[in-house]
């Protein structure tokens, strides 16, 4: 018979150099780093487990926030988030130049320059449908209203005529005090455009699959900033697709079987959805999301991942590695 020895609670850094039959972590918020993490997690020679305590939050930020949900996987994905030693200089500015060269970043500037370039057309179309400057000033303070001028942007590069859309939906009445108007118009143009087919001649497309083309701007500097990013954002992606073909990452393995038209533009969404909202999950687009913005990006992604079942079995590494359709084309 083998004797168990009693075991003691001690935190993880003085763990360090520990070793035990059997360790138990016990974890309860995302400020702890990676580094102790490991450490709890590699002192048992027979076997390690980690215990997630979900019915607390230390971070007095958010502590007053109904909407955060504390789960298990949220609280390891911090932590797994959260390095805990210091970066060199070298490895700081590669860092700092792999964030701000990221789709998330570029996306956000590119969605930003696209709203602030495009809001007195949007402001006009709402005036045309008979809102009032009041009901239109306020619904411009709230966060709906970039929601719902992305979506315009969406429709439009989709080939829908926004220009007679938004005016239309207004004037069906029955907005005398909603609470959230942008969201309520939102739902109205997605109703009415899943009922009719877009015009391909009049559609503008998507920024690598993901992020609607802006159209209709006239000032010549936001026209350039705008097609700056979108250059920036196409070679981003060009340079995760370069890097996963190096080494493949697990969510490409259950895309095996792909149709080759549809199967190289849907792989680069996904890479792009991956990269704007930092997924790094074995699935390809990882959990749904709660946010109605990624939430969005969401759905047009996983379209695309519905594109992708197999009629022609090309390996979607080999979608990934042939020439861009536009290139194949030249």
């Amino acid at each position: 018979m083998r004797l168990q020895n009693l075991g003691y609670a001690v935190t993880a850094h003085r763990a360090q150099g520990s070793t035990v039959d059997t360790a138990h972590a016990v974890v309860h918020s995302p400020e702890v780093t990676r580094e102790s993490l490991y450490v709890a997690m590699t002192r048992g020679r027979e076997s390690n487990r980690v215990y997630v305590a979900t019915d607390e939050h230390h971070l007095e930020e958010h502590q007053h926030r109904e909407d955060l949900q504390n789960t298990a996987r949220s609280i390891l994905y911090g932590i797994l988030q959260h390095p805990g030693a210091e970066l060199s200089a070298h490895d700081t500015i590669t860092v700092e130049q792999d964030f701000w060269g990221s789709l998330e970043q570029l996306a956000a500037e590119y969605d930003t320059i696209a709203q602030v370039a495009g809001q007195e057309r949007w402001i006009a179309l709402l005036h045309a449908g008979g809102l009032t400057a009041e009901t239109i000033d306020e619904l411009v303070e709230t966060d709906a209203f970039g929601i719902l001028t992305t979506e315009l942007r969406r429709l439009e590069a989709d080939g829908h005529d926004i220009d007679s859309l938004l005016p239309r939906i207004i004037q069906v009445g029955g907005l005398d005090e909603v609470q959230d108007l942008g969201s309520l118009l939102r739902y109205r143009l997605q109703r009415i455009t899943a009922a009719y087919q877009p015009a391909p001649q009049r559609a503008a497309g998507m920024i690598a699959g993901l992020v609607p083309r802006a159209t209709g701007i006239t000032d010549p500097a936001m026209r350039q900033a705008l097609d700056e990013r979108e250059q920036l954002m196409e070679q981003r992606i060009d340079a995760l697709v370069e890097n996963l073909l190096k080494q493949p990452e697990p969510w490409l393995t259950g895309l095996d079987e792909t149709a080759p038209a549809e199967g190289e533009a849907a792989a680069r969404a996904i890479i792009a959805y991956r990269d704007r909202w930092g997924v790094t999950s074995s699935s390809p687009l990882g959990a749904v999301p709660g946010d109605d913005a990624q939430r969005i990006d969401y759905e047009r992604a996983q379209a695309q991942l519905s594109a992708m079942t197999s009629r022609d079995g090309e390996h979607a590494a080999a979608l990934l590695s042939a020439p861009r359709t536009s290139e194949r084309r030249l």
